[in-house]
């Protein structure tokens, strides 16, 4: 592009190969040249969970971090309406004003990817679909997206949802953006669904349990009528070398009495309410000559948001992994791992983060076989320096791929939108 057309242009850039649209309908703009051209296009926020998935070698970046700022907020009305780059940040701080929040939890990735504390855009977390400790009561983030704008691989602005919770005039295409990686279609505009924050929320803590203990524990605490929001299990840690997960260090609270693992589990609510449910579950399971610890609000949440954004793995160069299985699947497959994995259970044992060491390519792959066996799925997070690549980050069915391959046709017909990035010929 020549200096006159620069001065002339709306639309800001740092150089030729990334453009940085004002507006929707610049994004649509862009999108149709890439389309007559053929030009494959990376599609990114401010880049926070970009180390997630695929490396990209695309001729053009498309930057949709001008796209910012709060369109709508009503809530009474429950909901928030935002440009696609709103940060996450900007959004819970306005909604705290309310007393509402994203409950969902989105989980901060910049510490951990980018050593740099970054919760990424609306669209990140929509694009991405990963959710916080809460998921197994509230859903995922999938759950709390009410609708889109954006803009499809020929170019085409697409919208989908309103701004209510029920809306069931034709298909739902909300659903198929969120965990799509920006492989469908540029977001233009997201509209989430906001809950009330709670008054306080307190932590029960009973330590040194076996996992089996530990997994009885919280299955009957998230079963019971207490209305559970947290339910994590940390295992006592081996002295092994190579690791950087340290419990210990991360959990230096004042009420928090640390001896061996930590089965942890959280309600939320009135302070009268936790009081009642709190004595509830000691009850329930018959755990008052157990040696527990109780965090009141505070400490409670600093516990939440450590594990939520995965605070024990901030300073490690190994690899990080993040298992989905059926937590009846969970101490099976915990007693299948060699020394070489740190591990943490969180949603009552439906998904495990994992530390892994010095991993090969062949363990990953022994991994993954072992998470479908059970009846799981693998993402890898965070590669390390041993291990740089892996060829499927994702797992997927060839079942599943059909169907995805035949949805990336519908709305990226040239693959022009982040080609690759989940998994080869998506």
């Amino acid at each position: 592009m020549s200096i006159e057309e620069k001065q002339n242009s709306l639309t800001s850039q740092d150089s030729d190969s990334i453009e940085y649209p004002l507006n929707e309908k610049e994004v649509s703009s862009f999108i149709k040249k890439f389309y007559k051209s053929n030009f494959p296009v990376e599609l990114i926020g401010t880049g926070s969970k970009k180390k997630i998935g695929k490396p990209l070698q695309c001729a053009k970046t498309l930057s949709l971090s001008k796209l910012n700022g709060i369109v709508e907020y009503l809530p009474e009305e429950l909901y928030i309406k935002v440009k696609a780059a709103t940060p996450i940040q900007k959004i819970e701080e306005e909604l705290k004003k309310n007393k509402q929040q994203l409950a969902f939890e989105p989980i901060d990735f910049g510490n951990l990817l980018n050593g740099k504390s970054d919760y990424g855009t609306a669209a990140g977390q929509v694009a991405c679909n990963i959710s916080g400790p809460r998921r197994f009561k509230v859903g995922s983030v999938r759950d709390h997206l009410l609708g889109f704008r954006g803009v499809n691989g020929r170019g085409e602005i697409i919208k989908s949802g309103g701004v209510v919770v029920k809306n069931v005039t034709g298909y739902d295409l909300s659903k198929l953006m969120c965990g799509s990686y920006g492989t469908l279609a540029a977001l233009t505009e997201v509209t989430f669904k906001v809950l009330p924050a709670p008054d306080a929320g307190n932590t029960l803590i009973i330590h040194n349990q076996k996992i089996e203990t530990a997994l009885y524990f919280l299955d009957k605490a998230i079963s019971s009528s207490n209305d559970v929001s947290g339910a994590i299990f940390l295992p006592k840690e081996q002295d092994v070398t190579g690791f950087k997960m340290n419990i210990e260090n991360t959990f230096k609270l004042n009420d928090l009495k640390q001896d061996g693992s930590i089965t942890a589990i959280r309600v939320e609510g009135s302070k009268k309410s936790i009081e009642q449910r709190m004595k509830n579950l000691v009850n329930e399971l018959k755990i008052s000559n157990h040696n527990i610890s109780i965090l009141e609000s505070l400490q409670s949440e600093i516990f939440w948001t450590k594990v939520k954004n995965l605070d024990f793995f901030l300073s490690t160069n190994n690899s990080i992994i993040r298992i989905v299985i059926p937590p009846s699947e969970c101490v099976n497959l915990v007693y299948q791992m060699s020394n070489k994995f740190r591990y943490y259970l969180d949603w009552g044992g439906a998904l495990m983060w994992m530390e892994a060491f010095e991993l090969s390519e062949e363990m990953f792959e022994s991994i993954r076989k072992k998470v479908v066996r059970l009846g799981g799925y693998v993402t890898m997070i965070k590669n390390s320096d041993y291990l740089p690549f892996v060829e499927d980050v994702f797992t997927i069915n060839s079942d599943r791929f059909n169907i995805s391959q035949n949805i990336k046709k519908s709305f990226d017909p040239k693959r022009i939108l982040n080609p690759g990035k989940m998994y080869t010929g998506i």
